[in-house]
């Protein structure tokens, strides 16, 4: 099983993406480049840098703190909050309710969505539906998601 809060994880969801184009050709190309920065305690994060380019994505980067600043947006919540929204989506085949993303950093208390510019936390809201779809295909890989935490 893969941890969320790894490379891997992401990577398995990048591969997914890029064998469905079908599923992402509706929902129209994209071009950003976003963190997920998942606080797992005191300052220890794990951060990832996504890069979408049309209907692919096209890179999945370990990056150190600081570095989620160089993205269009990052969205940033603790690990629980991180988990309880891909449990959901195991459990589901996709995220409901108060579990979406869109619901999540409505309120931004679980996770939020930030940037130094604007216009790239734009890009979160104008291509949240392909960002929600990203991550739902974690329900389609329910049995190489593991919601325990990485070995820190």
């Amino acid at each position: 099983m893969t941890a969320i809060d790894s490379v891997s994880f992401f990577d398995t969801l990048a591969s997914q993406m890029n064998t469905q184009p079908t599923v992402y050709e509706v929902l129209g190309d994209v071009d950003m480049d976003f963190a997920i920065v998942m606080q797992r305690a005191e300052a220890d994060a794990f951060r990832v840098m996504l890069t979408f380019r049309g209907i692919t994505c096209e890179g999945v980067t370990e990056i150190d703190a600081g570095d989620e600043a160089r993205a269009d947006f990052r969205l940033v919540g603790a690990l629980d909050a991180w988990t309880a929204m891909f449990d959901d989506i195991v459990e589901h085949g996709h995220a409901t309710g108060r579990q979406t993303l869109n619901s999540l950093t409505l309120l931004g208390d679980a996770i939020a969505a930030r940037g130094a510019d604007p216009l790239g936390v734009d890009k979160f809201f104008r291509f949240n539906q392909t960002v929600q779809a990203f991550v739902d295909g974690a329900g389609a890989r329910a049995e190489v998601v593991d919601v325990e935490p990485a070995a820190t």
